[in-house]
């Protein structure tokens, strides 16, 4: 555990967030803006130089911020020494992933004559170009770490954003990933995903089990153990449950987990084959496919009243339901017109339209956070590859490319980035990579990994 000590907003926070916005639009060559501060009693302070910002114009662009080490107060044990080198680590790639900074870290600095004290040190950071300054602080005390970050604005040493946190070693990647999400939100005004969760299938320990790992790929852990095939993991919308595929009574079955206390119930499991389940984001139903009778179509369960309801009715095989945020529509994959497509119905069944008509087979639905996009696998050329479609212009972009196959989209919450997985040279792993398809990292590299599945926000950040 670690606890919240202090936090301060000082009343910049227009001014940095209208830098933010100028700075990602890139629409103007250069703007003014007017500093009117108040101060930490919420007092007037009258106004101030303007701070002149020159931007490149043609394109998205970062907000330059400088990030020397931390300074560490005093000396640390081992082991909160090597979790202070780590928490710092951590912190520098979950600001850089969100592709929002253009950070100067300590090999950049070192150009520099810096006294140490960055109330002295402003002129020298903004000599480089940098616009903020990330400032941290780290001692011990007792057998736990005290962290003290800060965000200072660099035409004058304003502090923008402080933050203290305190814990033992172990929480030093929360800690960090926490800080995170409080710049992102701060400057962006949207949670970050730092602290958000991916559900993955994995085969690492001889059968194929489902696994966790943070969204960096770190803290990867197995949840089931079932010793049989167990994949296709799908998040409650409050983050505490997941629904799956497993056959471990024999016939493919649903089951739910509770990830608090690990405790499994079985959602479906009647002797049919029933698969690909998917938590509605109300949390009342999950739908999932049934085959029978040589025909497979998509039904959906009442979890209070345990009703099933079927909602296609084709002769064709309809498989792969993906709610929207709202509940209220499925996508989902159907060959009802010859080969596999993406096909989008009201959550009733009624309303059924394909959205998908580039590539020669299309599968595996994955609906943005905002409800306007759905990204799923297009064979093109014989190979998958990863398109979004808007669901109301049914305008589709292909983002990747290249010989191997990428399919299992999943979006985060914030629909920034995408999850997926892909079949190359070291079998099937699972990548982060933005919408523009620039594979981000890849964040599985044991055994035969697939079926990611983003969860949603913590519940304190929704």
């Amino acid at each position: 555990m670690f606890t919240k000590r202090f936090s301060f907003l000082f009343p910049l926070q227009q001014r940095v967030i209208s830098l933010a916005l100028l700075l990602i639009s890139g629409l103007a060559a250069s703007a003014t803006l007017a500093q009117t501060g108040t101060n930490p009693g919420g007092g007037q302070t009258g106004s101030r130089d303007e701070a002149v910002v020159t931007l490149s114009g043609g394109g998205a662009q970062r907000i330059p911020l400088a990030f020397p080490a931390f300074t560490r107060m005093g000396n640390l044990d081992g082991a909160l020494a090597a979790a202070v080198t780590e928490l710092e680590a951590t912190l520098r790639a979950d600001l850089d992933i969100t592709r929002f900074f253009d950070i100067q870290g300590p090999d950049a600095l070192s150009v520099l004559r810096l006294t140490g004290d960055p109330a002295k040190d402003l002129e020298a950071y903004r000599s480089l170009g940098n616009n903020i300054l990330l400032w941290a602080e780290v001692r011990q005390e007792g057998e736990r770490i005290v962290f003290d970050g800060r965000l200072l604005d660099l035409q004058n040493g304003d502090p923008i954003l402080g933050k203290r946190y305190q814990g033992g070693a172990d929480v030093a990647r929360t800690i960090a990933h926490t800080f995170a999400d409080e710049i992102v939100y701060y400057l962006l005004g949207r949670p970050g995903i730092a602290l958000t969760t991916i559900a993955f299938t994995s085969d690492r320990d001889g059968s194929k089990e489902i696994y966790l790992m943070d969204y960096d790929g770190h803290g990867q852990r197995r949840i089931t153990a079932h010793r049989s095939i167990t994949m296709s993991p799908d998040w409650s919308r409050d983050g505490k449950q997941l629904v799956y595929l497993s056959y471990l009574n024999g016939p493919p079955g649903i089951y739910r987990v509770d990830l608090a206390t690990g405790k499994k119930v079985t959602v479906v499991s009647d002797g049919r084959h029933n698969f690909s389940p998917a938590f509605s984001p109300d949390g009342t139903r999950v739908a999932f496919s049934r085959s029978q009778n040589g025909n497979t179509e998509i039904y959906s369960m009442d979890l209070r009243s345990g009703e099933i309801r079927q909602l296609t009715r084709s002769p064709a095989i309809d498989t792969n339901a993906a709610w929207s945020a709202a509940s209220n529509r499925i996508a989902f994959t159907s060959s009802r017109t010859g080969s596999p497509q993406i096909f989008v119905m009201e959550a009733d069944g009624s309303n059924v339209r394909r959205i998908s008509f580039e590539g020669t087979y299309n599968e595996g639905a994955a609906w943005s956070p905002d409800g306007t996009r759905v990204a799923y696998a297009s064979r093109i050329n014989g190979v998958f590859q990863i398109a979004i479609t808007d669901v109301v212009t049914l305008e589709t972009q292909v983002v990747t490319n290249g010989n191997w196959s990428k399919e299992e989209p999943t979006f985060s919450p914030n629909g920034e980035r995408i999850a997926f997985a892909s079949k190359g040279p070291k079998g099937s792993q699972i990548y982060l990579m933005d919408l523009q398809g620039q594979v981000l990292k890849q964040v599985t590299f044991d055994g035969e990994n697939s079926g990611p599945s983003w969860s949603p926000y913590p519940e304190k950040n929704r």
